[in-house]
Order: C-alpha cells, then sequence, then structure tokens
C-alpha cells in the first residue's frame, strides 16, 4: 500500500504507539480507543486482486487473471491495478466499466472480505490494548452484511474479536449509508463505555473528525492508502506506517 502521507511519518510514530499503550494501562476500563479496518488494520489488497482475477477470467482477459496484490499499489485506482497487470490505455478503457461493476457486486460483501490480510503488527497491538483492560472499538464503514467474513478473518489474523464486552464492532446498518456520516454518528456512541484515549483511521477526514470531537485523545493516522479525497491532515496528527516497532 502507498500514499501520499508516506512522508509524513515521522521518527517518533513508535513512541507515539508505546505512549497509546502506556495511557490504556493506567486507566484500564475506563478507556476507549477507537480503529478504522479497511487500510488501518487490514490490507485489503488481495481482495481486491482476486476480483479482478475472476473479471478477467470472465471476460477471457489473461493479464487480469494473473492479478496479484502488489499490482494494486494506488489505493482503489482499479484503472492503475489493471495497468499494472499489462493492459494498454485501450484496453483498460475497455474493461473499466464492467470490471467497476464486477467489482462493486464482491467488494463490500463477506464471501470476499475474508480474504484481507492485516497491516504488520495490527493484531499484536489489538491484543495488546484489550490485555491493557481498556475497550477496543472497531468503528468501520463495512455494513452489517459484512460482520460473518469480518470476525471470521479478525480470527484467522489473530486480531481481538468483538465478545460484547471489551470489544465491540460498529457497522453501517446499510450499504448505501454513508460512511462519514455514520462514523460521526458513532463516535457519540463511544462515551457509553468511558473515556476516548486514541483513534486510528486511514482516511483523513476521519482522523481530522476525531481530533475536532475528542482534542484530548491521541489521533493517529495510518499513511498506508485512502479515498484520495485532497483533504490535508491537521498539524496534531501522527502518521505511522503501520503497527510493528520491530519494523
Amino acid at each position: 500500500m502507498v500514499s501520499d502521507f508516506k512522508s509524513r511519518v515521522g521518527e517518533g510514530w513508535r513512541l507515539a504507539l508505546r505512549e497509546v499503550l502506556e495511557r490504556a494501562r493506567a486507566l484500564g476500563p475506563r478507556a476507549v480507543l477507537a480503529f478504522d479496518l479497511d487500510s488501518t488494520l487490514f490490507d485489503n489488497r488481495p481482495r481486491q486482486a482476486r476480483i479482478l482475477r475472476e473479471f478477467g477470467v470472465s471476460v477471457s482477459q489473461q493479464a487480469l487473471g494473473l492479478c496479484e496484490p502488489r499490482h494494486w499499489d494506488s489505493g482503489f485506482d482499479m484503472r492503475g491495478a489493471m495497468r499494472n497487470c499489462g493492459l494498454s490505455e485501450p484496453e483498460v478503457e475497455a474493461h473499466f466499466a464492467a470490471a467497476r461493476t464486477f467489482w462493486l457486486e464482491r467488494f463490500f460483501t463477506s464471501d470476499y472480505c475474508v480474504d484481507d490480510t492485516v497491516v504488520p503488527g495490527a493484531a499484536a497491538f489489538t491484543r495488546a490494548v484489550v490485555e491493557a483492560g481498556a475497550h477496543l472499538v472497531y468503528v468501520t464503514g463495512r455494513h452489517e452484511g459484512m460482520r460473518a467474513g469480518t470476525e471470521s478473518c479478525m480470527r484467522r489474523h489473530g486480531l481481538a474479536v468483538p465478545d460484547d464486552a471489551r470489544v465491540h464492532l460498529l457497522m453501517k446498518p446499510r450499504p448505501e449509508d454513508d460512511d462519514d456520516a455514520f462514523k460521526r454518528e458513532a463516535h457519540a456512541r463511544l462515551g457509553s463505555w468511558g473515556t476516548l484515549i486514541a483513534a486510528f483511521d486511514n482516511e483523513p477526514t476521519h482522523v481530522n473528525d476525531y481530533a475536532r470531537r475528542f482534542p484530548d485523545a491521541r489521533v493517529i493516522h495510518l499513511a498506508t492508502d485512502h479515498s484520495g479525497r485532497p483533504v490535508p491532515l491537521l498539524e496534531t496528527i501522527v502518521s505511522v506506517p503501520h503497527f510493528d516497532p520491530d519494523a
């Protein structure tokens, strides 16, 4: 995954993550930490690659049938992935509309999100939050129809799994609900579990919303990929490349 925010990652990012866990341990059950899923804890490039491969097979386009996660090096840029697979510009444009429809029918489903892998260190970090006694709340733009696949993927990769006690999963009721509006509404629910001390997200709009609503929390931006909207990050926000302090 790449991002135009990669250069924003400073030398102190590991310290920021350690400090978050230290505060979680100090506050225990009074602490709440919020995490986005896609491109924050999960790497969904394998899901993207599978869909494009299946599309390639369906239209007898051999190059797309060989798509790999590495070809998705610009977030959700399907045209870029198709070029990376070896298609010419005319071929990209000839297939794009159908490929986009094919993608929309599959990407937001439990059957496909099970292919996701995890951002380095993400699983261990979520477990450390739970071991600290804090509440961990996943706040995601995924909809309820993806809950089964999402939780299955969490189990497979060792993330803390929702238990309705210390670990919670907030999802959009319907696929058509707006991500930004849903996340802002979800912010109001976080206080029911305690005090938000940290929030993690890859979308500049969402991390900025956290920073404005929770000025005393440490808001951390994952410099992985994002929607491409030209939204600058607030100065108080720390950018990290992943969760692995040894990488």
